[in-house]
């Protein structure tokens, strides 16, 4: 059997960033690769970028191909798909829910396979940035050596523990688009109240700022204590920047890691009336 199955190939975050890391990183060809989706229009249209790509109508037939199955379905959704697909996994089925608020336990406790949780990136776009990923207690050494290393191909996998996956996903899986939504408000407030022209002049410099952050921090050349000491001096206008932000910011991070972690209990508690319907 082929190791590539997706269940659910909707949504910027699930099937659609695997699809795309697998295929890019050349992890997988395309013809090793099986989707389906409820809305089984959205997983031709993807046929229609990846000819090669097998589309199956319904999971049944997905699982009879393949032994590793990605499941990439709304959280509300999770317990229904799990149901169905009990009867028809078997032992040496590897089955990866991308779901943070699903944990391990509950998984295992419907199904009788082997168990992973991976957590992507909207960077792995890039084959760049980290994937979360937890174990279930029945998976052999074997196939969690060789999952850790297909991951290779498009980030850095990254085994976590359970009690840490909210705000590890915060960081690397919401991470980008908070950092993109902090970036987009100093571009508006530059256009704003400055003669920066054209206005798109403003985004391309952000943009080839993070672009060169990025490769400081990769090639190790700064941690991110020593950028501010090396930038900011002593008196200087970073100083005074830095000293406005330290005021005007205050419990902002707090009071997203609150919210995160309240729509997390939210899914969980949701997810737990499902288990125990």
């Amino acid at each position: 059997m082929k190791w590539g199955g997706l269940i659910g190939t909707g949504g910027n975050m699930g099937g659609e960033v695997l699809i795309t890391a697998f295929l890019e990183s050349e992890l997988l060809k395309q013809e090793d690769l099986y989707i389906t989706n409820r809305t089984i229009a959205k997983a031709y249209a993807i046929q229609e970028k990846y000819p090669s790509i097998h589309v199956k109508e319904n999971i049944f037939e997905l699982i009879n191909e393949v032994d590793t199955i990605f499941l990439c379905v709304k959280p509300a959704d999770m317990i229904d798909v799990l149901n169905e697909l009990k009867p028809i996994l078997e032992d040496e089925h590897l089955l990866v829910s991308i779901t943070s608020a699903l944990s391990i336990c509950d998984i295992e406790s419907i199904v009788n396979c082997q168990v992973a949780r991976m957590v992507p990136s909207i960077t792995n776009y890039a084959l760049a940035g980290v994937t979360l990923v937890t174990f279930g207690q029945t998976i052999d050494s074997y196939q969690k050596e060789l999952f850790l290393k297909r991951c290779h191909y498009f980030s850095e996998p990254l085994e976590i523990e359970e009690n840490i996956m909210r705000i590890a996903s915060d960081i690397v899986s919401c991470g980008p688009a908070f950092f993109a939504f902090l970036a987009e408000n100093y571009i508006q407030e530059a256009i704003n109240l400055t003669e920066v022209s054209p206005p798109e002049q403003a985004t391309l410099l952000m943009e080839k700022m993070f672009i060169g952050f990025g490769k400081l921090l990769a090639e190790n050349h700064f941690t991110l204590n020593e950028l501010i000491d090396k930038v900011c001096v002593k008196g200087g206008v970073t100083g005074v920047g830095i000293a406005s932000m330290e005021k005007n910011m205050d419990g902002l991070f707090k009071e997203l890691i609150q919210q995160t972690h309240h729509k997390f209990k939210e899914d969980k508690e949701m997810i737990a009336a499902k288990i125990n319907h």
